[in-house]
């Protein structure tokens, strides 16, 4: 007789990494939808103003859709990145979303399992301890900040190239880099974004408190007191 069927390579790695998976399909799915309404968008206008079409390539290839593109990506990495490093200092009682009270901070390095304290499947670094523990224990708000600052100086360059091309139809004067990025057109197309960010941060830590999603590793457990946070409604 043979034993249990294992899973092939494939299908165990997509099993492992389906979340990922998932959304960087949604991810293409979304910015194809975005390309094709956006050209049809921009033609529209284009030919309303009596000037020249762009095809689906010379659209999704122009400063109109990477600052489109830039100016989203930009306050996602922002919300992560605040989000992550703000609760290691800033509790909300009773939320999923939160640490422990009395927990704040950055731990010991026993709690952490930094150094003498890692185990045989820690990462090197943070058995090396010392600044490569260090900086490998900021490494994920690190990267998350770095994503933002060069998405948002991607929307800044390439909303100025957009800006500048309304402004020669307009037959006015192009704009600096400088000009472009402390003008109220580029910090009105940015700060629509962080609000609405910042809105859904405050609302997911917030209704994490009295609602839930059985099975969601973003929830308490369904039977957890309201009171309850983050490792107390285990």
């Amino acid at each position: 007789m043979s034993g249990p069927k294992r899973r092939g390579r494939p299908a165990a790695f997509v099993g492992d990494n389906a979340l990922t998976l998932v959304f960087l399909g949604l991810l293409l799915g979304a910015l194809a939808g975005e390309a094709v309404s956006g050209m049809l968008n921009y033609n529209s206008q284009q030919v309303a103003d009596g000037a020249q079409q762009l095809s689906f390539w010379q659209y999704v290839s122009s400063s109109s859709f990477a600052v489109d593109v830039a100016e989203n990506w930009q306050s996602e990495y922002l919300q992560f990145a605040l989000y992550i490093v703000a609760t290691v200092w800033l509790l909300q009682r009773g939320s999923s979303e939160s640490k422990k009270p009395g927990d704040l901070g950055t731990q010991s390095d026993e709690q952490q399992k930094i150094g003498p304290y890692a185990s045989d499947g820690s990462p090197q670094w943070a058995k090396a301890g010392g600044w490569r523990a260090a900086l490998y224990g900021q490494s994920l708000g690190l990267v998350m900040f770095a994503f933002f600052f060069a998405s948002l100086a991607a929307q800044s360059i390439a909303g100025r190239a957009a800006f500048n091309v309304e402004q020669l139809h307009n037959h006015a004067d192009p704009v600096s880099w400088s000009g472009y990025a402390t003008s109220a057109e580029f910090w009105n197309r940015t700060l629509q974004n962080w609000q609405s960010e910042f809105l859904a941060v405050a609302s997911m830590a917030a209704f994490a408190i009295y609602l839930r999603q059985r099975g969601s590793p973003e929830s308490k457990l369904v039977g957890a007191p309201h009171a309850a946070t983050a490792q107390d409604s285990e």
